[in-house]
């Protein structure tokens, strides 16, 4: 049987295939929707939104202790949260068969960095799959499990975005019923103390050596001989970008296992071909491999050090020039920056608190990043996942020691990040007697990667209904006194609850409480936000006086003409947040039914 599949839904087709029967992860893109499709086969898989990637990690560790298959997925930032028990998972080995995905993202299309996680592979020392089209994604996947139970290690598979959200032909199988293997009491393999420890580096190092034979010897890394001129020494998507360039003009060496990487092989290869490009992304890892063998070769002196190596970015590398394409006046083209939402619920918070000059916001990583842009401008600096109480808090330390400080910290995260890591930075506020301003915005779904469930909505992945965590209570349970949950559609509300909040002088929490425009409502949401988006905006032009009070707030429903010195309001897209409405000095925005 033949299926049109993305990379993503091949993983989760291998997973199946290979009698995988419990996943977990957190969704980050491009990794989000290989979850998402392990959970359609809920007859024979257990799939589990977990609060963070090293959770979601460990929880498959002891899945796989207990003798079960079992899969982690994470996008490439997720796997420096799950670092911690991945070194330490490559000491203590497994049971069943246990894989780790990782999709890294060439390109930052929507990431703080560009790391490149085959670093993780060989400082953990835990071998690696790198396919490059849908159809080896789900074979390698299948490899990986019966590679590590046979090895009795933890496997890594890296994607990246291109392979992650592009579609191929795949020929599927039936799944395999792996039966769950007999748990073992064993302490000397299972509990990493320094009186075990010794002899489980040993083991890691004797299964290196046997890796190593594997991969000069497995099909997975092979050879492919053409013109003897130019030789390609690649992996993952890339060789299906480098064939497009130089098709049959060059022969290659396509990695498909790669840490250890095949030592003969390389040496083999090198010896049958004149000149060697090494084209991969993004570190020169395969580069430095072959340099090390003493085999001459470019890399990062011919190919950009960054982004994605698409064809058109080798073929300028190696030729100086891109193939040829139509021409175009670029200047006509508009340009589309993001935006938040018509009727986002977290439009109404920025607008108010990026007017405030004695206001620092500490950001965080979600929709609520593009507070950084127009026309709010409010976000001062981010980091990673669950940072920004935890940054805040450091940076109103160092303000406090300031004699005229008129600067106060507002900390902004939204409720699946708050879960995620954001806990934890909140009690780091509270145990060091903290007084920074810290907003949680509660959107009621972990909205930037596709509305997955979160701790915080009362549903599982695979749609059971579950105890809802409450963010009022859990935050009044680390110790903050100081707590208030308000509409961020009420600027009103959102203007005194800040200035409550700057005339405290000890940590607060502002629980922003409303759901996402595009969400799908829950029953609770609908029985508690049962007028939401019942009337749209319209704008009196006869009234409207062309201000732009309304335009500056950022709703992509609005628009100015700017002949007729009018805003108006795209009825197909506004929700009736009425943020413009309480804007307008001359109340000429009203609500009309729908």
């Amino acid at each position: 049987m033949k299926k049109l599949l993305t990379g993503n839904e091949s993983i989760a087709r291998g997973a199946w295939e290979a009698g995988v029967r419990f996943a977990s992860a957190y969704p980050g893109t491009p990794s989000t929707e290989i979850l998402e499709n392990v959970a359609l086969y809920k007859d024979d898989i257990l799939a589990e939104w977990a609060p963070n990637e090293k959770v979601a990690l460990e929880s498959t560790i002891g899945a796989s202790y207990a003798g079960a298959r079992a899969m982690a997925s994470m996008k490439h930032v997720g796997l420096n949260v799950a670092a911690d028990p991945l070194f330490t998972s490559s000491y203590t080995g497994v049971n069943g068969g246990l894989v780790v995905v990782t999709a890294d993202e060439p390109g930052m299309h929507s990431s703080q960095n560009e790391q490149d996680n085959r670093n993780y592979a060989k400082a953990a020392k835990l071998p690696m799959f790198e396919p490059s089209d849908s159809q080896e994604a789900k074979d390698m996947l299948k490899e990986a499990f019966e590679l590590s139970e046979k090895y009795k290690t933890p496997v890594l598979c890296r994607l990246t975005t291109r392979l992650c959200h592009s579609k191929g032909i795949v020929e599927c199988d039936d799944r395999k019923e792996v039966p769950i293997r007999e748990y073992v009491k064993d302490a000397e393999k299972h509990v990493p103390v320094p009186a075990f420890t010794g002899k489980m580096r040993i083991r890691v190092e004797e299964r290196q050596k046997n890796l190593e034979e594997f991969s000069n010897n497995t099909p997975l890394n092979y050879i492919e001989m053409h013109d003897t001129k130019i030789g390609i020494v690649t992996s993952g998507c890339c060789f299906a970008f480098a064939k497009e360039v130089f098709a049959d003009n060059a022969s290659y060496l396509k990695l498909g296992f790669t840490n250890p990487y095949p030592d003969k092989l390389m040496k083999e290869f090198a010896s049958k071909v004149d000149k060697i490009y090494v084209i991969e992304e993004n570190d020169s890892i395969i580069e430095n491999e072959l340099k090390m063998l003493g085999i001459e070769c470019h890399g990062k002196d011919t190919f950009p050090f960054h982004n994605e190596l698409t064809p058109d970015v080798i073929r300028k590398s190696i030729y100086g020039k891109y193939n040829e394409t139509i021409e175009y006046d670029e200047s006509r083209v508009v340009p589309r920056p993001p935006s938040l939402c018509s009727g986002c619920p977290h439009r109404g918070f920025f607008y108010e608190v990026g007017k405030r000059k004695d206001a620092v916001i500490s950001g965080d990583i979600g929709c609520y990043a593009l507070g950084v842009s127009e026309p709010y401008n409010a976000t001062d600096f981010s980091l990673c996942m669950g940072a920004s109480f935890s940054m805040g808090h450091g940076a109103q330390q160092v303000f406090n020691m300031k004699k005229d400080n008129d600067k106060r910290i507002v900390a902004v995260l939204g409720d699946s990040t708050f879960f995620h890591t954001g806990i934890n930075s909140l009690i780091d506020v509270v145990y060091n007697k903290g007084n920074s301003i810290n907003v949680i915005l509660d959107n009621r779904i972990t909205g930037m990667t596709g509305h997955q469930q979160n701790p915080g909505t009362g549903y599982t992945l695979q749609g059971l209904e579950t105890e809802i965590i409450d963010i009022e209570t859990l935050v009044k349970a680390c110790g903050i006194k100081n707590v208030r949950v308000i509409n961020p559609n009420n600027l009103k509300e959102v203007r005194e609850t800040l200035d409550w909040a700057f005339n405290l002088d000890e940590a607060s929490v502002i629980i922003t409480r409303w759901p996402c425009v595009l969400k799908k409502l829950s029953k609770e949401d609908k029985e508690e936000f049962n007028e939401v988006f019942k009337d749209k905006c319209k704008v009196d032009k006869e009234k409207c006086i062309g201000c732009r009070s309304c335009i500056r707030t950022g709703c992509p429903s609005l628009s100015f003409d700017k002949a007729q010195k009018k805003a108006s309001i795209d009825a197909s897209s506004c929700v009736g947040c009425e943020v413009c409405k309480q804007v307008c000095p001359v109340n000429a925005i009203e609500k009309e039914a729908k």
